[in-house]
């Protein structure tokens, strides 16, 4: 047990908690007082919302966002725009673009962009499943919604090149968000803006 915690309880959960992303020790110190002085029900209330959250949480089989159905509320809605999908990263770029009120298309989530830098390939990502819905016919008009880095750049330029043979319309986000900004902490105004004034993408930007 480290000198610096009087209890190896303690200093474990602690442990636990710098494990999740942004978490550094003294904030997981934080987190785990705070709880301590909870009540056992609302300690055991918190534990199961997240085992209940991994062991029944699924993944909608058509935009692979989190769900707890087969297919999502988006999706399912049939007032939402269908021949139009906006192409996102991760879930949380869902909830940033959902909370512009700006958009009533459906989504495609990725679940990451390419990397190799950190090993992640086209084929680690919702890619194929985005051309096969394109594939249907369906779909008018893809969105690319990625961040404005080069590993959001570079995955663009790939499914540029994967949807060249098909008759839909690609655009992507106008670059009201700065170069190198995440999606996810835009300001709702800002990447409201970004999705209606969105601009045609060619390939040449690249």
């Amino acid at each position: 047990m480290s000198q610096e915690y009087p209890s190896s309880l303690l200093e474990r959960a602690v442990s636990e908690f710098t494990k999740l992303p942004g978490i550094g020790r003294k904030t997981a110190t934080r987190l785990v007082l705070h709880l301590l002085r909870k009540s056992e029900d609302e300690v055991e209330s918190f534990s199961d919302s997240m085992i209940r959250l991994k062991r029944e949480a699924k993944y909608c089989k058509e935009c692979h966002s989190i769900s707890d159905t087969d297919i999502c509320p988006i999706c399912a809605n049939p007032s939402r725009d269908h021949s139009i999908i906006c192409v996102v990263e991760n879930i949380q770029d869902v909830m940033a673009v959902e909370n512009t009120m700006q958009y009533r298309g459906v989504y495609h989530v990725l679940g990451g962009v390419i990397s190799p830098m950190d090993g992640v390939s086209p084929s680690d990502l919702q890619i194929e499943s985005l051309i096969e819905r394109v594939a249907t016919g369906e779909v008018k008009e893809i969105i690319l919604a990625l961040s404005s880095t080069m590993e959001g750049d570079t995955t663009n330029f790939y499914i540029f090149r994967k949807l060249a043979q098909y008759d839909v319309k690609l655009t992507m986000i106008a670059r009201g968000i700065s170069v190198g900004d995440e999606l996810e902490y835009a300001d709702e105004i800002t990447l409201g803006r970004s999705i209606i004034n969105r601009t045609p993408f060619t390939g040449k930007a690249f």
